[in-house]
This record gives C-alpha cells, sequence and structure tokens, in this order.
C-alpha cells in the first residue's frame, strides 16, 4: 500500500509557544498526524497539555523554556538534541509576543522585547534546526508570520515590524536551504480568537470593523491551523520551498 505522504509516524516535531492558542491547535495536529512533539513555553501549563497528548494514546513530552533569555534558548538546544539523539525532523517557530502602544508612544524596552522573541528567537531556533537537519538531508522549518507580516495593523508597530521580517527571513533562508533537502515555509495565521488578540476581541468597534473584512464571516479557531501545519511538515510539501500560507479565512484576498 502506498504510504500516506501526510503521516508524520516516526517523525520528531518541536513546537514553541505551545501550551494554548495557535500553538495547542498545531501541536495536536503533529501528534494526530504521527509525530513525537516536543510541546515548549514559558507557561507551566505546557506539562499538563503533553499528558493531554498522552492520555489520547499520542507521544509527546514538554520543556518549560523563557525563549526570551537567550542562555536560556541555548540550554534548550541541548536539551533537545540530547533527547532526540540530534534527529529533529520538524520545528514549528510560533512563540511570540503582542504589545501595544501607539507609534510615537512605544517604548523600546517593549520594542526589545516584542523583536527578541518574535523575530530573533525565531531565527535562532530556525538556525540552530537547519544545522541538524543538513546533517540529516532532510528537514521542514515551520515560522509563524501573520497576515500583519503584509497588511499592518494599529498600535502594533514592533510587532508588524517583525513578523514583516519573518517573512523575508523564511524566504531568504529557503534560498539557501533547499538544495540542501531543508524546506523552509511560514503561514500567516489571520485574526484568530486567541488570548494574544483578547485586546481587540474586546474592543467592539474594532472588532466589527476586522470581521467585516474577513470573507469566511468568523475569526479563526486553533484547530484551523492543524491542517497547514501539517502539510508543511509533511512531505506532501517537499516541493514547497520558501511560500507564506495564509491561514485567514480570505482577510488578505480583500
Amino acid at each position: 500500500m502506498k504510504r500516506n505522504p501526510f503521516d508524520l509516524t516516526g517523525k520528531n516535531a518541536v513546537i514553541t509557544g505551545s501550551s494554548q492558542g495557535l500553538g495547542w491547535g498545531m501541536a495536536k495536529g503533529l501528534a494526530e498526524a504521527g509525530a513525537f512533539v516536543i510541546l515548549v513555553d514559558i507557561n507551566p501549563k505546557v506539562v499538563e497539555k503533553a499528558e493531554e497528548l498522552r492520555e489520547q494514546g499520542l507521544q509527546a513530552e514538554a520543556i518549560i523554556c523563557d525563549l526570551l533569555d537567550r542562555l536560556k534558548r541555548s540550554e534548550l538546544k541541548k536539551t533537545i538534541e540530547k533527547r532526540l539523539e540530534g534527529k529533529l525532523d520538524i520545528i514549528v517557530n510560533n512563540a511570540g509576543i503582542q504589545i501595544r502602544y501607539p507609534a510615537l508612544e512605544f517604548p523600546m524596552e517593549d520594542w526589545d522585547k516584542v523583536i527578541e522573541l518574535n523575530l530573533t528567537s525565531v531565527f535562532d531556533l530556525a538556525q540552530w534546526a537547519g544545522n541538524l537537519m543538513v546533517k540529516l538531508g532532510k528537514g521542514k522549518i515551520i515560522n509563524i508570520a501573520s497576515v500583519n507580516s503584509i497588511a499592518a495593523g494599529i498600535n502594533t508597530v514592533a510587532y508588524c515590524s517583525a513578523k514583516g521580517a519573518v517573512m523575508q527571513m523564511t524566504k531568504t533562508m529557503a534560498n539557501e536551504l533547499s538544495s540542501l533537502g531543508i524546506n523552509v515555509n511560514c503561514i500567516a495565521p489571520g485574526y484568530m480568537a486567541t488570548p494574544i488578540n483578547t485586546a481587540l476581541v474586546n474592543d467592539e468597534a474594532r472588532f466589527a470593523e476586522l470581521s467585516q473584512r474577513i470573507p469566511a464571516k468568523r475569526w479563526g479557531q486553533p484547530q484551523d491551523m492543524a491542517g497547514a501545519v501539517v502539510y508543511l511538515a509533511s512531505d506532501a510539501s517537499d516541493y514547497v520551498c520558501g511560500v507564506m500560507l495564509p491561514v485567514d479565512g480570505g482577510y488578505l484576498s480583500r
């Protein structure tokens, strides 16, 4: 029988920011597709989420880590390498934060936090994963961009700057790594009903304004990310390089 190209059995995956929201939706999707998933998050709740997957007969472990701390990121990489014996097949760089201020008032300390987590840590982990994957001759690097990589928001200058850079970083890494068997792509979630967007959901006027632009007539849910991440993590996407795949209910088409 021909192998299902979407089957991730035997693959090892790491996904950051996976204790809730989109990260949890993607982690669950990868595990259900057969991958052994390491969930990484600063929130201790991530341990419970990994246990939840194991209770369903899926393969998962959790590591608590503050990805804003470069030393802790270094320790995380060593821990994962040892645990997986160097065989990292998939990484999903999802962890991120949102801090809102008008551009003329945005505090530099908050700018630094957003850029460090949403961009610098993404490159740090993608570079590390890429070096491991080159030794294997194959791998999938999936960065989480945003519709704000293209369509800028309001009071989100640091976030939009970081997500725009993630898109360009993804394309540049794909230019260099595709010939080595490494697929580098990104997913651009649209407006999702997750904790990072609580401020928007609670702003009735802004919520209505954004909702009107979504052809699907609803905000996304964490499970809406599962299909996209499994596709980009699987053999089905072996000739897909440097793309930004919107999962946005058609938002960017308007």
